[in-house]
């Protein structure tokens, strides 16, 4: 059975509202505050995660945490939290520096360049990103 263009489209539009509706069923974590910048950082469980994913669309910014640990069957990349992330304008100027409360962080910054630095176990991850205005996701991945 052929599925003609319209009816995928329908779809998925009907998946992703239904995500949507979901996704609302877990309170955002609470939005902080430091000089100019709004942020939150959470993701914990499945409701949490799926809520600050569908929020992401109203910041700029989303970084992603994971790093690979050694399973049973091979490697394998799993969430992380607890990440030391400092955000620099290219003027060296500190704009954000916090530590992450879960795997996500949707951060709000006026367009623009920025330096962003995310630490796990030492490691440093660093990325250059032109803030747009636009949703924009970063994945910092650490190996094992």
């Amino acid at each position: 059975m052929k599925l003609t263009k319209q009816y995928a489209i329908s779809a998925a539009l009907a998946a992703a509202t239904l995500s949507s509706a979901l996704a609302l069923s877990a309170p955002l974590p609470p939005v902080k505050i430091q000089g100019e910048v709004a942020y939150l950082s959470g993701g914990i469980g499945k409701d949490e995660a799926r809520t600050i994913l569908a929020a992401a669309k109203d910041y700029p910014l989303a970084l992603e945490f994971a790093a690979a640990t050694h399973a049973k069957h091979g490697p394998k990349t799993e969430y992380t939290a607890a990440v030391p992330v400092t955000i620099k304008d290219l003027q060296g100027t500190v704009v954000l520096s916090t530590t992450s409360e879960g795997p996500f962080m949707l951060v709000k910054l006026p367009a623009g360049r920025y330096l962003i630095s995310a630490e796990r176990n030492g490691k440093v991850e660093r990325r250059l990103v032109w803030v747009t205005g636009e949703p924009r996701l970063l994945v910092f991945e650490w190996a094992a």
